[in-house]
């Protein structure tokens, strides 16, 4: 199974996120990851979904969703097509004994510490899930309290935009 990036640009309407995951639900096709936002244009909100699946999972999700009223256009975004990020916090068990070593470890990944109390430290850390996930291991071993993830963000590379390239169609 391969993980695919969607980018999709819909009208900014209520309902229609309710719609998309409606459509995935219906279908039996799970959502890695789903993050939505407002875009430059106030009108139209850009859709990042993770899935997972073949080449013919994609074209069946690419299909479906091209036939949506509200969806405006529908870009997959390979390796090396974008950067991809993604915001995590995290509360680690940290009691003074073991502080100094949490801290470290998010000083060198680059992570920004958000709230620190007597046993524990809050880390917010951004970029790739690679990167995210080897934070994970390496803080593990104290003790991860709780996590939450916003959902993979995505954006095409080079000069060109969403934008561009829905208007050449």
């Amino acid at each position: 199974m391969e993980r695919y990036i969607l980018s999709v640009l819909v009208n900014n309407h209520s309902g229609v996120l309710s719609r998309i995951a409606g459509l995935f639900s219906r279908r039996g096709y799970n959502i890695d990851s789903l993050s939505v936002g407002e875009t430059e244009n106030p009108e139209i909100s850009r859709m990042t979904i993770a899935v997972s699946g073949d080449a013919s999972v994609l074209e069946q999700i690419t299909k479906q969703l091209d036939k949506q009223v509200d969806v405006r256009h529908v870009q997959v975004l390979g390796n090396g097509e974008g950067v991809f990020r993604e915001l995590v916090m995290v509360k680690i068990d940290a009691p003074q004994e073991v502080r100094a070593v949490v801290v470290e470890l998010a000083d060198i990944f680059r992570a920004k510490i958000v709230d620190v109390d007597t046993r524990s430290v809050s880390v917010e850390i951004t970029g790739e899930s690679d990167k995210i996930n080897a934070f994970f291991r390496l803080v593990e071993p104290y003790g991860i309290k709780e996590i939450v993830r916003t959902g993979l963000t995505a954006i095409g590379r080079g000069n060109s935009t969403i934008h561009d390239i829905m208007n050449k169609k």
